[in-house]
């Protein structure tokens, strides 16, 4: 992507208010004074440290100004990650770091806390005897029940070699783990064969540097195993590398264009190309899609579905048809600017409307969980109820109200990496793609 790079310039603030800011449209430390707005800033941000009352913390202040500014434009897409959570960023896109060989999901209904999704046959935790369902209590000293997602990620995570300690609760009891910091890394593909000599590749993620050559090396492999009929599994895959789309839908297709990028003087240009490879997978191919599905898993469907090359079946996809460019700030943290918008090979623009599968099925591997609340009984009170014939407790609030949702069903996931676990009577998707590829 040969989009400009910005950059973001930064100082302490002082008397004479010096601000970190975002070139923007070229500002420059002279003209951002000379506007009643810059000015404005300036001021607020000089009287904030003559006047608050409590220490004022200059880095999150400054950070919290980057954030307003982006935020500003009502864009999403367009955003500012602190050094924190760039780092793990970072780590993740490399696709491997120093951990214990685990997956993470948010323990409590409002996306804090953490609890075990999946343990690595060869990681630490599974040495360990952690499990499934384990829920975070401390890390050392530090209490995480209520920590973001990204937080307890970074203190998990750390030098080769170095130790953990963590306090897990199993069924509400406590336990503690000592584990040593191993080498992770990260696949993002999944394989199986189903019967009938029916390929199956699930992609989890465009966003690791490593995931095309390991969705080659899946293509490879079904191709030893003279598979004919394949099915490629982008649910939930909320995308990542550009790069990484192209390459991956260019393993189906032998010519013609894959994606095109628009800037907003409407100059078009193709990004990406397919070119014929011995190495190709030629055979009949069906793509499973749902409406987590976005961005490079877009351009990957919409692709082979311009081009005839494969049948999409499932939910209407995500929608997001915009292109980023990462910048890295002098602070470690990142900024990502949308700066083009993408098209399929038809000329179609999906952003904010999505991919239509050719063959709409409601993912049915994810049950609405049960949730209910209330009112009207006293502050603190505790309530148990039998929700599908187990004791549920709940606590009122403050103003005597209450609420319980219950755990969102989750795929099965294997602790080996790289191996997929399907459930073909019970994935309405997948079922319907094997009946399509028996046609």
């Amino acid at each position: 992507m040969n989009a400009k790079r910005m950059t973001v310039v930064g100082a302490a603030l002082a008397a004479t208010a010096a601000v970190a800011y975002a070139q923007l449209g070229g500002y420059t430390p002279v003209n951002l004074s000379s506007s009643a707005e810059g000015k404005s800033l300036i001021q607020v941000l000089n009287d904030l440290n003559r006047y608050y009352l409590h220490p004022v913390d200059q880095d999150k202040v400054l950070r919290g100004a980057i954030t307003g500014a982006l935020g500003s434009l009502g864009d999403e897409f367009t955003y500012y990650s602190e050094p924190e959570d760039n780092a793990i960023d970072a780590a993740n896109l490399q696709g491997e770091f120093y951990g214990i060989g685990v997956t993470l999901v948010a323990a409590n209904a409002d996306g804090t806390g953490g609890k075990i999704d999946n343990v690595f046959k060869t990681g630490a935790a599974s040495t360990a005897g952690v499990q499934i369902g384990d829920v975070f209590l401390k890390i050392g000293d530090k209490d995480v029940t209520g920590a973001k997602l990204n937080e307890i990620v970074r203190l998990v995570r750390g030098e080769k070699g170095t130790q953990v300690t963590v306090t897990f609760a199993r069924d509400g009891k406590p336990y503690t783990a000592k584990m040593e910091r191993q080498p992770v890394q990260i696949v993002s593909v999944e394989q199986t064969v189903l019967p009938g000599n029916v390929g199956y590749i699930a992609l989890n993620t465009f966003y690791n540097e490593k995931a095309s050559e390991q969705f080659r090396a899946a293509v490879a492999d079904m191709k030893k195993k003279n598979v004919q009929k394949l099915i490629l599994d982008l649910r939930d895959n909320g995308g990542g590398l550009l790069n990484a789309g192209v390459d991956v839908a260019d393993q189906f297709l032998q010519s013609g264009p894959i994606v095109s990028l628009r800037d907003r003087a409407k100059n078009t240009q193709v990004f990406g190309r397919a070119t014929n490879s011995a190495s190709d997978y030629t055979g009949k191919l069906v793509v499973l899609v749902n409406k987590n599905s976005a961005s490079a898993s877009e351009v990957v469907s919409g692709a082979l579905q311009d081009t005839g090359r494969a049948q999409i079946i499932g939910e209407q996809t995500f929608g997001k048809g915009v292109a980023q460019t990462p910048i890295t700030l002098p602070d470690g943290g990142k900024v990502a600017i949308v700066s083009n918008e993408w098209l399929t090979p038809k000329g179609r623009q999906i952003h904010k409307k999505g991919v239509t599968p050719d063959i709409e099925v409601k993912d049915t591997r994810y049950t609405t969980p049960v949730n209910f609340s209330g009112s009207g009984v006293k502050p603190g009170e505790k309530l148990t109820l039998t929700v599908e014939g187990k004791p549920v407790t709940v606590t009122a609030d403050k103003d005597g109200k209450f609420s319980y949702t219950g755990e969102v069903k989750r795929p099965t996931r294997s602790a080996q990496q790289g191996e997929a676990v399907v459930d073909v009577q019970g994935d309405a998707i997948l079922k319907k793609a094997i009946e399509v590829l028996g046609q």
